[in-house]
This record gives structure tokens, sequence and C-alpha cells, in this order.
């Protein structure tokens, strides 16, 4: 059977919507290297710390590196729900578009798992399921939020 080629205005408005929840997973593969272990991140987080507060205690700052750290998982994977929020709720498929909260909260939970998964393979990473529930907490959070805003605007 043949298919005629879709329109350029179809696939525009396809590369909008799927382009950047692709990159955002990308980015999130990424961030799970060494690059971003806590070795490194330590080296950003504290020297801004000091500057903002000269007096900070070491331990105080160990303190502050983990919360930052941890927020940054509740943040990635909160960015994560809105992309595939975005991308599912518009889609021209009522399957799909019907289904959205369920196909965006699958991506956040196999996701959060793969990712901390995938770095209990990188030397200077560890996997922690904690992790992993504060991902799915920061894209299930945003999911939530979403369906609750668009049933209270209906």
């Amino acid at each position: 059977m043949f298919r005629a080629p879709l329109p350029s205005s179809h696939v525009a408005r396809l590369l909008s919507r799927y382009v950047p929840l692709v990159a955002w997973l990308a980015f999130i593969s990424f961030a799970s290297s060494a690059s971003f272990s806590a070795g490194n991140t330590s080296r950003f987080i504290g020297p801004f710390i000091l500057w903002l507060f000269p007096d900070t205690s070491q331990e105080t700052l160990l303190v502050i590196h983990m919360i930052t750290r941890k927020l940054a998982h509740f943040v990635e994977y909160a960015i994560l729900g809105l992309l595939a929020a975005r991308a599912f709720r518009t889609s021209p498929r009522p399957a799909i578009r019907d289904r959205w909260l369920l196909i965006s909260a699958t991506i956040v939970v196999t996701y959060a798992l793969m990712d901390e998964y995938h770095q209990t393979f990188v030397p200077s990473r560890t996997g922690s399921v904690y992790d992993s529930l504060i991902d799915m907490a920061g894209g299930l959070t945003t999911l939530l939020v979403i369906r609750w805003r668009t049933r209270r605007n209906v």
C-alpha cells in the first residue's frame, strides 16, 4: 500500500512535539555519566556556596551539596514529566492523547529505574533506589499537577 508523504507542517509539528522529549532523555543519560558525579559537582557547588557564605562549615557544605543533588534529581524528572505530557497530550492520535498520563508516567518510571541501573556501571557513580524514587516523585508530581489543572479548566 502506498502512503503519500506527510505534509511539511505535520512533520514540523511531530518534530516539535517529540524532539524536546528525546533531547531531554539524552541529557538525563549524559547527566548520569561520570561528568555529573558527586566529586565533580562539588567542584562547582562548594565554591559557589563559599562565595555566597564564606563562613560555611565543611559539614554544612556537604549537606547543601547533597540537598542540591537530590533537588536536581527531582527537577530533572519534573522537566521530563512536563515534556512527556506536552508530547502526548497534543498527539493527533486519540489513542495516545487519551492515555497521555499513563504513557508519560510509564516513561518517567521506566527511565528513572533504567537511569539508576545504568549508574551502577559507571565507576564514579552509584545507583540508588532512593534516587529513583526522587526521580519518579519529580516526574509524577508534574504529571499530576498538569492533570489537575487540565481537569479544573474543563
